[in-house]
């Protein structure tokens, strides 16, 4: 069997998901080494946000924190975003594309944190507006992904397909 050559919609998904992998890295590399900033400590911006730099050791929200799973989360974080690069490489269309390309980047950004850390870096900080959670770029890039890949399917089932086009199931 042949390998096609990518989709544009492909083509998508990877670059968005090299600009998420970028901005997260940058970021982060701005809060530890930029601003020099400790683990802990906070930098007030606005009543509703700060930059508060911690350490992850865990997943979302914190969850199995404590180091002992680094690996295995490196390991699910890449078999995850392993099949997400399969998926954009019949990315059907745009919206799907940006929000697979969003996962990946933001899975990937993360998956480096716990290599080369042994943690990952959060620092966003929106407590002034009750959340209670610090996040990263990479972190906002899977949330956002995932709730535009909630959009498309609900906006993929409303749209009518044409005749002897492609089933979206194959």
């Amino acid at each position: 069997m042949a390998l096609l050559p990518p989709r544009k919609t492909t083509l998508l998904a990877y670059g968005v998901a090299v600009a998420a992998i970028v901005l997260d890295q940058l970021s982060k590399s701005w809060i530890l080494n930029g601003l020099g900033m400790s683990l802990g400590q906070t930098i007030e911006i606005s009543r509703i946000f700060d930059l508060t730099f911690t350490l992850n050791t865990g997943v979302s929200f914190g969850m199995f924190s404590g180091g002992e799973a680094r690996w295995v989360l490196a390991a699910f974080s890449l078999i995850v975003a392993g099949a997400m690069i399969w998926w954009a490489w019949r990315a059907p269309r745009r919206l799907f594309a940006v929000a697979v390309g969003l996962i990946i980047g933001g899975a990937l950004g993360n998956v480096i944190d716990r290599i080369f850390i042994g943690a990952v870096v959060d620092f966003l900080d929106f407590s002034g507006l009750g959340f209670p959670w610090i996040f990263n770029i990479a972190d906002a890039a899977i949330s956002v992904g995932v709730g535009l890949l909630i959009l498309d399917s609900f906006l993929s089932e409303r749209s009518p397909q044409p005749v002897g086009s492609e089933s979206q199931t194959e």
